[in-house]
């Protein structure tokens, strides 16, 4: 055997298959095994072979079990699994586990009892190895049986390796061609397999067409029947994270977290972002210098809208910021998770948006049940709540002069007012003569001149008998 040769062989296999050079060993091991039961072994035989890629020679042996009378069906058993038409299992199938009785066969078991001459530590439900006699020459249908299991266990071993490989890369983002489009199912070359792309994680729009280069995200691999499969998706909402991820790399540094996403493929994004660092701003780190990075992702996503706006702790703010582009005059958070927005009139159908868009979207970023309101209702609230405020202090201060008027002292009388009672008690003038006013014609008093006022009033000191004294 060229051995130079031969390790070319199996290097070049290894690299083109993507497995590594000992699953391609055990490969030709067991085809090598087969050959031999085929041509020098017994029905019923378990061989197994050895293989040095450094000489080239190969060691045989054959592989019995050994079990005791517990561990093998009686005639009777036996007899009564024939009439219920049973087939007694001997080896373990694939994910399952070993069968607690054998039917017994002189070329697969050994009694414990006969193991224990050569073995004498040996224990039921152990292997022992038998060496075999080695064989070079084959015929050529152990051959063509060889290189059928060759290319079997090659198949196998690959499909385990792309099933492990792409198990570890789910969730994140991959670049892949389309194949070909089967109805409403896309074929995806992604490298060493082909994905599906369904017609539930396609964008709703987006149309798809042979050699077409896609990023797309990887849901799940799926192990059926004929082998692994990776489920694709373009409308899953972390889609747009890896996307800008890729784009900018403040966020794949983690100075800039994204928070929460809302999407509908196909129409509009909204994307909540903050910052952990001072004197980094979220927003234009992810729109980037004249809209760059973010034009990048939207032009990946065939033209879809992204609104990327400010995360907030407080829920009144966070819920106005997810509502732009439309203006908030204010946010009222209520019992259950629910919220009520007004804005003004003519921001009404921009908050709601077309076919309800915005505030669906709104809310699936915040959580919150979001109920819009014009504006106008607030003011007429704002207007009623201060009426009554104002009629309930107008009552406060009435209260209050009724409970101050009785506690009022008498004030102490003037000079002058004593003077003009002295006087009224005196001469008892008329009192619109000692107030310094002339009466009319009809009755009526008339004013008196300023001057004639303060003649009287000095006239009165003189006539004041008291004074006089």
């Amino acid at each position: 055997m060229d051995i130079k040769g031969f390790k070319g062989a199996l290097a070049q296999i290894a690299e083109e298959r993507g497995i590594s050079p000992e699953k391609v060993i055990e490969t030709i091991e067991a085809a090598i095994a087969t050959a031999y039961k085929k041509d020098y072994g017994e029905k019923g035989q378990k061989i197994k072979a050895k293989f040095n890629p450094v000489s080239g020679d190969v060691k045989f042996w054959q592989i019995k079990l050994v079990v005791d009378n517990s561990m093998l069906y009686t005639d009777e058993e036996i007899e009564e699994m024939k009439e219920n038409k049973m087939i007694p299992q001997d080896e373990a199938r694939a994910g399952e586990e070993p069968p607690k009785k054998y039917v017994f066969n002189p070329e697969k078991h050994i009694m414990l009892a006969d193991a224990k001459k050569d073995y004498p530590k040996i224990k039921a439900g152990e292997e022992i190895e038998i060496p075999l006699v080695s064989k070079q020459d084959y015929g050529r249908i152990a051959a063509q049986t060889a290189k059928q299991v060759i290319l079997q266990k090659i198949r196998e071993a690959e499909k385990e390796t792309i099933s492990s490989e792409y198990r570890s890369k789910e969730g994140e983002i991959i670049s892949g061609i389309v194949q070909r489009v089967e109805g409403h199912t896309v074929f995806v070359d992604i490298g060493k397999t082909l994905g599906i792309l369904n017609r539930d994680e396609q964008i709703p729009g987006e149309f798809y067409r042979p050699s077409q280069r896609l990023k797309l995200y990887i849901m799940k691999v799926e192990d059926t029947p004929k082998g692994s499969v990776v489920m694709l998706s373009r409308a899953y909402p972390k889609l747009i994270s890896k996307l800008f991820e890729l784009e900018v790399p403040e966020v794949a540094s983690g100075v800039v977290v994204i928070k929460s996403i809302a999407r509908e493929p196909g129409f509009r994004t909204k994307i909540a972002v903050v910052s952990n660092e001072e004197g980094v701003d979220p927003i234009g780190a992810c729109v980037g210098q004249r809209g760059t990075r973010i034009m990048a992702v939207i032009n990946e996503l065939g033209g879809e809208k992204i609104d990327v706006i400010s995360w907030e702790e407080k829920p009144e703010k966070f819920i106005a910021n997810a509502l732009s582009p439309a203006k908030i005059v204010g946010v009222k958070v209520e019992d259950k998770n629910t919220a009520t927005v007004f804005v003004p009139e003519d921001q009404l159908s921009l908050a709601i948006g077309k076919d309800g868009r915005n505030v669906r979207l709104a809310a699936n970023l915040t959580g919150w049940k979001i109920d819009i309101k014009t504006a106008e209702k607030t003011a007429e609230e704002i207007a009623e709540g201060a009426e009554a405020e104002e009629v309930a202090k107008e009552e406060e201060k009435k209260e209050d002069k009724k409970e101050e008027k009785p506690k009022k002292e008498k004030k102490p009388h003037s000079a002058k007012a004593t003077r003009g009672k002295a006087k009224k008690t005196k001469e008892e003038p008329a009192p619109s003569e000692a107030e310094g006013e002339k009466v009319g014609t009809d009755g009526e008093a008339i004013p008196a001149e300023p001057s004639e006022v303060d003649a009287a009033v000095e006239e009165k000191p003189a006539e004041n008998p008291t004074e006089a004294k």
